[in-house]
């Protein structure tokens, strides 16, 4: 394989049009979503609209990061090119903790600032006007408004499928590590294997997490749409849900290129990109059992 040590200049590319309006339609489609099924209109239009842009997102994802490997297995890529890899998934990471920092600070903001004031304690207690006689408690499961927002009956333990599901994580980081340094040592098949069983643990986790949602929606009451507790619960855990199935999407792709015979010893940033993102999910999570299931 040759090496280009100049700074490799990809020719004119069609992707970034195409993902861009991929995401167009996803987003009109999800908007229209929401909108409709809140007016009792019919969505079917509007998740044809969400569908089409979801295969267009696909198609481009397959063709770009095509181009990508191709580019590479062809030794176009230069130290340079490299080090550019590595800063943007470096800044790509960074960009998803900002996007979770705002969804933590949202429960942060509730829990300390809003809830208080509204059961009338500091500097604005002046708020429990609107709601009389409502208490500050967490789980909010005594909702100020309960005809506009009906109180869950309960809430998820910790110490069920939480705690399972942060034990899957923890091994998956393991064996994912184990995975890697298979690979830099040149052991393809107990890379293979290794990273193999990450993405079913990836799997389990979310099969455990339906199960999770299915209690919550018919047994607890707990829904998008019960308050305060509930929203920032599913918005928080539905988001890493999405995380962890794209990240368990990507091993899975990591994993058939290592059976093709992709990545060597010491060329393999698309192996190491994919462990980066799913060790940063695995702490994500650490964080969200802490403060959303314990706390």
């Amino acid at each position: 394989m040759s090496s280009n040590q100049s700074y490799y200049v990809p020719a004119q590319s069609k992707w970034p049009i195409v993902a861009t309006f991929a995401l167009l339609l996803i987003m009109v489609g999800m908007g229209s979503i929401m909108v409709s099924s809140r007016a009792g209109e019919d969505t079917g239009t509007a998740w044809i609209t969400f569908g089409i842009g979801l295969a267009v997102l696909i198609y481009m994802l397959f063709g770009w990061f095509g181009n990508v490997v191709e580019e590479s297995r062809k030794g176009l890529y230069s130290p340079q090119m490299d080090r550019s890899f590595r800063w943007g998934m470096s800044w790509f990471i960074f960009s998803e903790i900002m996007f979770f920092a705002a969804f933590f600070g949202a429960l942060f903001y509730a829990r300390v600032f809003a809830l208080p004031w509204l059961s009338g304690e500091g500097d604005r207690g002046s708020s429990n006007m609107l709601w009389e006689g409502f208490e500050a408690t967490w789980p909010l499961i005594n909702n100020p408004d309960p005809e506009k927002y009906p109180a869950p009956s309960g809430t998820i333990s910790a110490w069920g499928l939480p705690l399972v599901n942060t034990i899957l994580l923890v091994t998956s980081s393991i064996t994912l590590t184990i995975g890697h340094k298979a690979l830099k040592k040149d052991n393809r098949r107990a890379a293979i294997i290794w990273t193999g069983i990450t993405v079913l643990l990836g799997a389990v986790f979310m099969f455990f997490q339906a199960e999770e949602y299915m209690h919550a929606y018919q047994d607890l009451n707990l829904t998008l749409e019960s308050g305060i507790y509930g929203s920032t619960f599913f918005m928080l855990t539905g988001f890493h849900g999405a995380h962890v199935t794209i990240g368990a999407i990507i091993l899975l792709v990591v994993t058939l290129r290592l059976m093709k015979g992709h990545f060597t010893a010491d060329n393999h940033f698309g192996y190491e990109a994919a462990s980066w993102y799913w060790h940063f999910v695995d702490v994500v999570w650490l964080v969200l059992f802490v403060f959303v299931y314990i706390v």
